[in-house]
């Protein structure tokens, strides 16, 4: 864990030259939103002691809503950040990035 932490932060930031496109933005909080209402609705649910199996099914639909932020966020990433690290001739430090943060997200169960 620690060497891929490591790996991230000695490529270079491009993130942060692009940004999120505001619709984007105001898309993801709000999924962000809802999956925190989800979040708290599964607390609920262990408070309540409900069926495991019901508790499980939601758990499942978190993960899906988080794994299609992380998309759209990748997908936003690399039509902003990416192509225009390509454009400036930085694009082999900007597909490095996006290779790494895309195992981080498939290591950790995401996508």
């Amino acid at each position: 864990m620690a060497d891929e932490q490591e790996s991230l932060q000695s490529l270079p930031v491009i993130l942060r030259t692009e940004g999120i496109g505001l619709r984007d933005k105001a898309d993801l909080l709000e999924r962000l939103r809802k999956i925190e209402g989800q979040v708290r609705g599964l607390q609920r649910m262990v408070e309540e002691d409900r069926y495991c199996v019901d508790i499980l099914v939601q758990l499942a639909a978190v993960r899906a809503a988080l794994n299609r932020v992380a998309f759209l966020l990748l997908e936003s990433h690399t039509r902003g950040c990416v192509a225009a690290a390509l454009r400036r001739g930085d694009g082999e430090a900007a597909v490095q990035e996006l290779l790494a943060v895309m195992d981080k997200l498939l290591k950790g169960g995401g996508l």
